[in-house]
């Protein structure tokens, strides 16, 4: 198995546990690569630094860890797109089905990061989420 991370903001989260933290969802029309990335720093400094800062993410950034099969990671190339923690593995958005079906167990939540702006989500699967997790506050 390899370990792997994504962050997310409050709508994705949504849909991911309206999945039963089994899988992630489609991606936009605009959207052709889904990309998790190969470290927690990585993962943890996008959703607190760009996460938190966006209204169309409820100014919330979630870390999700998550593990698939080597088989299914080694289809896919890794992109560095900055520094050395800066590496992403590139699923194309018509292989996500194939993807999530290689995910063993569940997507885990181990982080959250709340912006300023934060208010509270009308959803009680968020709030519970910012209630039980790690909480990072900007």
């Amino acid at each position: 198995m390899k370990t792997l991370y994504r962050p997310v903001r409050e709508k994705e989260m949504l849909l991911i546990a309206e999945s039963g933290f089994k899988s992630f969802p489609p991606r936009l029309e605009q959207q052709p690569i889904f990309y998790p990335v190969l470290n927690e720093e990585y993962a943890s400094e996008i959703a607190e630094k760009w996460n938190t800062t966006d209204p169309f993410g409820n100014f919330l950034g979630f870390v999700t860890k998550f593990s698939i099969t080597k088989e299914e990671f080694r289809k896919y190339q890794i992109e560095n797109v900055g520094g050395n923690i800066h590496n992403e593995l590139w699923v194309p958005s018509e292989d996500l089905d194939i993807f999530n079906s290689a995910i063993v167990g569940n997507i885990e939540v181990v982080k959250v990061y709340i912006g300023n702006e934060y208010q509270s989500s009308d959803s009680t699967i968020i709030e519970d989420l910012v209630g039980e997790i790690e909480r990072i506050e900007k």
